[in-house]
């Protein structure tokens, strides 16, 4: 395992991350089965463990506390907030009056007195980001948070949060967690470069691209991509509809990345994971296991190097700074939806 310095903090982190969003509610219900997961992977040499409050509604940074007993000082703990834990309105966001309170929630299910990379999960355009660093930096002064950072964020939001952590003397974030895979590359547009003139982290998710790498969905598989069906939401369908011209690039180009893969002696899942790794800006991969199998087979992709031929025929699959559906980025811009273009 790799270990690469969490922005210029000092502290080290592993290339490989573990997201613990699959853990608890409807993914994978069984606590003592996630904890040997968590164990695994900490035995393999990850030391960065990621979830938010929002995952299976606070479960899975239970189950997080519960395996990390023990352990804690051996853990570069991550976790995030802003998103609904309730009806009221106010139970959300990334007002002051929500941090505070919200931060001694995840204290509680995380049974620790401390976070060490606490996260804005999604940018907040009705909130001032002065408003939100402010409540931030009392906590890292308080000692209940160590660093902060945030999620999702556009290359200008990021510029503005540095710029006003600097000139307000407030704590500045240190990492952006973002969607990033060989078949989501828009971040090498603007993003992935900002974060390193900030000398800021990145933490990649979704470096499978929801399962889209996984090796398991091929033209001629036996394991189709999954039909959104009837009932299905609005995100799931338009990730996975096969009707989408834009998914079925997605299919495309993961069969032609697979056959480049074979072509390695590697799993796809590996080539995948390694090309996010690769990146100068990125300083640790997400792998979100729900099952000890899924585990083990990402798990190699820490010690895989990309020579520049292969980087080359990866870049002549899927172009560079290009998404076939820029859905798949997790978040879509405010700015960009349709009225806010004409209007």
């Amino acid at each position: 395992m790799e270990y690469r310095s969490l922005a210029d903090t000092g502290v080290e982190v592993s290339s490989l991350c573990l997201g613990t969003m699959m853990f608890g509610g409807v993914n994978n219900a069984d606590h003592d089965d996630c904890i040997r997961i968590i164990h695994a992977a900490l035995d393999a040499g990850i030391n960065m463990v990621d979830t938010a409050d929002v995952y299976s509604a606070g479960e899975s940074e239970e189950i997080v506390g519960k395996a990390l007993r023990g352990h804690r000082d051996d853990v570069v703990l991550a976790t995030k907030f802003q998103g609904a834990m309730g009806e009221d309105r106010n139970r959300r966001g990334a007002s002051r009056r929500w941090i505070v309170a919200e931060v001694e929630n995840s204290l509680r299910r995380l049974g620790t007195d401390h976070i060490d990379l606490y996260q804005l999960h999604r940018p907040n355009p009705g909130t001032n980001i002065e408003e939100t660093l402010s409540a931030l930096s009392d906590l890292v002064h308080q000692g209940k948070v160590r660093y902060i950072g945030h999620s999702a964020f556009q290359a200008s939001q990021l510029v503005e949060a540095q710029w006003t952590a600097r000139e307000r003397r407030l704590v500045r974030p240190v990492c952006e967690q973002l969607s990033y895979s060989l078949l989501v590359r828009t971040p090498e547009v603007d993003v992935l470069p900002a974060a390193l003139r900030h000398r800021m982290s990145v933490i990649c998710y979704s470096p499978l691209a929801g399962g889209w790498l996984s090796g398991k969905w091929r033209r001629d598989a036996s394991a189709p991509v999954p039909s959104p069906g009837r009932g299905a939401s609005g995100m799931f369908r338009q990730r996975y509809d096969r009707d989408d011209p834009a998914n079925a690039a997605k299919l495309d180009a993961a069969d032609a990345l697979a056959s480049l893969a074979e072509e390695q002696g590697v799993s796809l899942v590996e080539l995948a994971i390694a090309f996010v790794v690769n990146h100068p800006a990125v300083t640790s991969a997400i792998i979100g296991p729900r099952t000890m199998e899924q585990l083990t087979t990402q798990l190699p992709a820490a010690g895989l190097a990309l020579s520049a031929d292969v980087l080359d025929r990866i870049d002549a699959i899927v172009t560079p700074g290009t998404a076939a559906n820029p859905f798949d980025s997790s978040y879509v811009n405010p700015a960009l939806e349709a009225p806010s273009r004409r209007r």
